[in-house]
């Protein structure tokens, strides 16, 4: 007899403000560039809006025809000046923990340059099972489909809307730049205060009871 028990989910988690707190290393990030291309950049306001692509933010600084060679030293300067400032979340390990320990797989799904995503999650010894850089919004539905995703986790309008268009659960935390109303409104199925509670609303979710809001 075929087992009817449902396989445990791939979970994908957003990075910025999912599972790391980026602001202090991006911020020092926008300042040394400020330095280095001679052009002001006000970084508090830079990291109060994360999440969409680097050339969305850089366009309000450089003209367009420097976005992307601005774009490509600001990534060739970011592992000596953002990654030792930035900080995982708290929950952001007990949610990958608690993805694994119900024998799913935890991905990374973000708008973030691969290779300094990668270095993030190094530094900070988060280890999912896969990461996958440079999507945003509704591009994240190719990683997520591909993947075979049930639940995708962000703290942007931008994460529910890939999480929308992938047929995935969308589960929005509250810390980033959108609030819980704005992530609502958006289609988020649950909303989270942040990832502490995230391993309750997983076990919930896998007996099929789930909670949130």
């Amino acid at each position: 007899m075929a087992s009817t028990t449902p396989l445990p989910p791939t979970v994908g988690f957003d990075l910025d403000m999912t599972l790391i707190d980026s602001r202090p290393g991006i911020h020092a990030c926008y300042l040394a560039l400020a330095e280095r291309t001679g052009t002001y950049i006000d970084a508090d306001l830079a990291v109060s809006r994360l999440g969409p692509p680097l050339g969305d933010e850089l366009i309000n600084w450089f003209p367009a025809d420097r976005v992307d060679e601005v774009a490509d030293l600001y990534r060739e300067m970011y592992p000596a000046y953002a990654i030792t400032p930035t900080l995982a979340l708290p929950g952001a390990r007990e949610a990958i923990a608690a993805v694994r320990e119900a024998g799913g797989r935890a991905i990374v799904v973000t708008a973030k340059y691969e290779p300094n995503a990668k270095l993030h999650l190094a530094h900070l010894g988060i280890e999912p099972d896969a990461v996958i850089g440079g999507l945003w919004a509704e591009q994240k539905a190719l990683a997520l489909r591909e993947h075979e995703a049930a639940v995708y986790v962000g703290d942007h309008v931008g994460d529910v809307r890939g999480a929308r268009t992938a047929g995935a659960l969308s589960v929005a935390v509250a810390g980033g730049p959108c609030d819980a109303t704005e992530l609502r409104e958006a289609g988020a199925d649950v909303v989270l205060t942040d990832l502490t509670e995230f391993p309750r609303w997983f076990s919930d979710f896998r007996t099929g009871s789930p909670s949130g809001t």
